[in-house]
C-alpha cells in the first residue's frame, strides 16, 4: 500500500484554508454564470438556443473528466495534479472574460470544465490524505463543505453583484487572482507528492477514453434533449452512443488487474448510497435553481443584482448546513439517517416554495421555503462525500471522490433537463405569466416528491451506525470491508465515523 502523504511543513491550519478556498472556486462557478447569461447572449450574439451552452460547455468536460481526473490524482501526485488544475482553471477563466465571439468563450468554458474535473476530486483526495482520522479530517470535512455549500449557494449572488457593477466578464475574471494565489501558495503548504513506481503503469487510458467519452455523450444528450426534442439525433443518438461507450468501460475494467474503477469500489454501501444521494440532490438543487431564478426575474422582474441578492439567505443557511452541522449529523446519526434527513429537508423545503409563487407575489412568502431547501442543501452536500470516502485506502481517494462527482454531474444535467421539460411542457411565447407559474409549481413539486422520496429510502437502505469508541492510533486511513463481504471495521471517530451493518 502507498503510504499517506506526510504533514505539511507549514501547518494544517493553512493547508485548510488553501483547500476550502480552491473548492469554494469551483462550487461558485456552477451557479455564477446563470444571473450573467442575458448580458452575455446579448453582447456576443448568442441565438437563444446557443446560449445555453455556456453553462453546458462546462458540465459536459468536467463530468466526462471526472474519473480519469481522480486517477490522475492517484497515480501523478495530488499537489502536481492540483497545480495543473487550477492553471488550467485560471486561464480559461482570463480568456473567457476576454472572449468576443461565442466559440471563443464555449470552448473556454469546455476547458475550464476540465481543470474543475481534475480538481475537485484532487481537493478532496488531499483531505483524506493529509488530515488525520478524528478531529482534525471532521474541521477539515466541516470548512470543505461549507465552502463548497456556501459557494454553489453564492453562485447566484455573486453572478449578479459582479455582473450589475462590472459587467458579465467579471464572472469570468474573478477566478484569475483566486487561481493565481492558489497556485502560488500549494508548494508552501501542501506535502511532496508520495513517489510511485507504477505511477504510469497500469494508467488504464483506454478506460479513462472510454468514460470520458460515455459520461460526455450522456452529459451532452440530457442538456440537448430540452432543445432539440428526446427523439432528436443529438439528444437520443448522444445518449444512445454514450450508454454504449459506456458499457465498453464496464467490459473493460471487470477485465483489468488495474481498472480506472476498480468494481469492488461499488460494493462499499457507503459509496453506492452516497452515489444515488448526490445524485437526487444535485438533480433537484440544479433544477430547482433553474425555476426559483426563472420565478425572480421572468415573473417577478428581478434584475440581475435584485436575483443575486434574493440569494443570499440561501448562501447563508447552506453554509451553516454544510459545515459543522453536518459533520456532527454525520457522527452521531450515521450517513444513513444524515443523509434520509437531509434529502427530506430538501423536499420539504422546495415544496414550501411551490405556493410561495404567483404572478403577484412576494419574496417573503419565499423565505420559509429557502430556510428549509438551505439547510438541508448544505447538509446533503457535505454527508454525500464524506460517506463517499469511508473506508477507502488512500491511493483510491481520488477515485472513489471522482465517482460522487460522476455522479454529481450527471444527476444535475438529469435533474435540470427532467425539470425543465416538466415546468415547460405546453408552454409557447404566447403563454401568460400564470401559465409559466403553473408550470414552475408543477416543476417544484416533482423536485420536492423526489428529494424526500429518496431520503425515505436511503434512511431504510443504508442502516449504519455512530461509532463511538476511539480508534487505533495505528489506522490513520481506515479501510472497511465492502458491504457483505466480511465483518464490520470500526471507523474513527469523525465524519467517516460510521460502520455499515
Amino acid at each position: 500500500m502507498v503510504a499517506s502523504a506526510p504533514r505539511p511543513r507549514s501547518g494544517l491550519g493553512l493547508t485548510l484554508a488553501l483547500l476550502a478556498f480552491a473548492e469554494f472556486m469551483i462550487a461558485i462557478d456552477y451557479n455564477i454564470v446563470y444571473v450573467a447569461l442575458p448580458d452575455i447572449g446579448r453582447e456576443l450574439g448568442f441565438t437563444t438556443q446557443s446560449l445555453q451552452w455556456v453553462v453546458s460547455a462546462y458540465a459536459v468536460t468536467f463530468g466526462g473528466l471526472l474519473l480519469l481526473g481522480g486517477r490522475a490524482a492517484d497515480r501523478l501526485g495530488a499537489r502536481r495534479v492540483l497545480l495543473v488544475a487550477v492553471a488550467l482553471y485560471g486561464l480559461s477563466s482570463l480568456v473567457g472574460g476576454l472572449s468576443g465571439a461565442p466559440w471563443l468563450l464555449i470552448t473556454a468554458r469546455a476547458v475550464q470544465g476540465v481543470g474543475g474535473a481534475l480538481l475537485f476530486p484532487t481537493i478532496l483526495s488531499l483531505i483524506n490524505t493529509i488530515f488525520p482520522a478524528g478531529a482534525p479530517r471532521t474541521k477539515a470535512m466541516a470548512a470543505w463543505g461549507a465552502a463548497g455549500g456556501g459557494g454553489l449557494a453564492a453562485g447566484a449572488l455573486a453572478g449578479g453583484l459582479l455582473t450589475n457593477y462590472l459587467g458579465w466578464e467579471w464572472v469570468f475574471f474573478v477566478n484569475v487572482p483566486v487561481a493565481a494565489l492558489i497556485v502560488a501558495a500549494a508548494p508552501r503548504l501542501l506535502p511532496p507528492d508520495t513517489p510511485r513506481a507504477d505511477r504510469y503503469a497500469g494508467f488504464d487510458l483506454t478506460g479513462g477514453l472510454l468514460a470520458t467519452a460515455g459520461v460526455a455523450l450522456i452529459v451532452f444528450g440530457l442538456v440537448s434533449g430540452p432543445e432539440r426534442g428526446w427523439l432528436s439525433v443529438r439528444a437520443a443518438g448522444a445518449i444512445g452512443l454514450g450508454v454504449v461507450f459506456a458499457a465498453a468501460f464496464a467490459v473493460v475494467e471487470l477485465r483489468l488487474r488495474t481498472p480506472l474503477l476498480p468494481p469492488r469500489l461499488l460494493r462499499y454501501r457507503s459509496l453506492s448510497t452516497a452515489l444515488l444521494a448526490v445524485f437526487v440532490f444535485s438533480g433537484t438543487l440544479a433544477g430547482e435553481y433553474y425555476l426559483f431564478t426563472t420565478y425572480l426575474q421572468g415573473v417577478l422582474g428581478y434584475s440581475p443584482l435584485k436575483a443575486g441578492l434574493a440569494f443570499l439567505p440561501l448562501t447563508l443557511i447552506s453554509m451553516a448546513g454544510a459545515g459543522p452541522l453536518a459533520t456532527t449529523a454525520a457522527r452521531r446519526l450515521g450517513f444513513g439517517v444524515s443523509l434520509g434527513i437531509a434529502l427530506l429537508l430538501c423536499g420539504i423545503g422546495i415544496a414550501l416554495l411551490v405556493p410561495g409563487m404567483s404572478t403577484d407575489g412576494s419574496y417573503l412568502a419565499l423565505l420559509p421555503g429557502i430556510a428549509v431547501w438551505g439547510l438541508g442543501g448544505g447538509i446533503a452536500f457535505t454527508v454525500s462525500f464524506a460517506a463517499a470516502a469511508h473506508g477507502i485506502a488512500s491511493e483510491q481517494q481520488g477515485v472513489a471522490n471522482a465517482i460522487a462527482s460522476t455522479s454529481q454531474q450527471i444527476g444535475s444535467a438529469v435533474g435540470l433537463a427532467a425539470i425543465v421539460a416538466v415546468s415547460t411542457s405546453g408552454l409557447d411565447q404566447t403563454s401568460s405569466p400564470a401559465d409559466v407559474v403553473h408550470g414552475l409549481r408543477v416543476g417544484g413539486l416533482v423536485a420536492a416528491i423526489a428529494a424526500a422520496a429518496i431520503g425515505v429510502i436511503i434512511a431504510a437502505f443504508l442502516r449504519d451506525r455512530p461509532v463511538a469508541s476511539t480508534p487505533p492510533a495505528a489506522s490513520p486511513t481506515p479501510r472497511s470491508t465492502p458491504a457483505g463481504t466480511g465483518p464490520e471495521t470500526s471507523a474513527p471517530q469523525d465524519v467517516t465515523a460510521t460502520s455499515s451493518r
